[in-house]
């Protein structure tokens, strides 16, 4: 209880008390704010950390498409630690560069890099327009696949048309530094197809297919299409297709073949 002998307050103790008072309500209040501005910078740092990561989660699934088919990625985020398959229905192109080895001594190891890139990249950016699945360059050599998505004939007309536009973007390219020719081979049937490695690991295919598709490349034309008797069947319904006749294919023998002229 206050004491009733007490004097009360004059006017300078109540206005000393309140100076006081408002300067601890500064002192709060400028504490409140600090708190509030720590929270909003850890918010802010926060969220750019978060927007940083997903970035880089961007990055990282660009550098795993150029290594990977994306339904392949698909099975490893969800856990499959062994990918191998069996296609029984995929189209084989391999296309290689008529004279490489003399190109690349002749040209300056800047300029040819610069020229294999730009002939790499239009062939990638048909694949892309045509739904087929790249697997790889090795040297000169470019091996792409058809019907790996279960697209049966499908699958092999994409890769006929990536085929005829290959031969296009090679023919559109001669004004450069070299004079480009390419050679295709395309076979139809089963393979195997898996992803191999660890640290540099691959999505890559075996098989017969694969083989005889190689051996057709390589007993190709410049600038033509060489194709199997069994793909030209399938095709010839809907694309010109002109017989060869027996070639003797390395690990084959005698071999009915024919060469892909373009669409009907």
């Amino acid at each position: 209880m206050p004491d009733p002998e007490a004097a009360p307050p004059n006017a300078t103790d109540l206005d000393r008390e309140n100076r006081i008072l408002e300067r601890r309500l500064r002192r709060l209040e400028a504490n409140v704010q600090r708190m509030e501005e720590f929270q909003d910078s850890n918010s802010t740092l926060m969220s750019s950390l978060l927007r940083d990561l997903e970035a880089e989660r961007a990055r990282s699934h660009e550098l795993l498409l150029n290594v990977l088919p994306q339904r392949i990625i698909d099975r490893l985020n969800a856990g499959e630690t062994r990918i191998a398959d069996r296609h029984d229905d995929a189209t084989v192109l391999i296309s290689d560069f008529v004279g490489f080895t003399g190109i690349s001594s002749e040209l300056a190891p800047a300029v040819l890099v610069d020229e294999l890139d730009a002939l790499f990249r239009g062939f990638d950016a048909i694949c892309n327009e045509t739904g087929v699945e790249k697997i790889k360059t090795v040297g000169d050599a470019y091996l792409a696949i058809g019907g790996l998505a279960g697209e049966g004939a499908a699958g092999t007309a994409a890769i006929a048309e990536t085929a005829l536009r290959m031969i296009g973007v090679v023919a559109d390219h001669q004004d450069h530094n070299a004079r480009w020719q390419v050679r295709i081979g395309m076979a139809l049937g089963p393979i195997i197809a898996g992803v191999v490695g660890v640290s540099k690991f691959a999505y890559d295919v075996w098989g017969d297919t694969v083989n005889l598709a190689s051996r057709l490349e390589t007993t190709s034309e410049p600038g033509r299409i060489h194709v199997a008797a069994v793909l030209a069947k399938r095709l010839q319904s809907t694309y010109v297709v002109e017989p060869r006749g027996s070639i003797d294919l390395k690990g084959k023998g005698p071999t009915e073949t024919f060469y892909l002229l373009g669409r009907r």
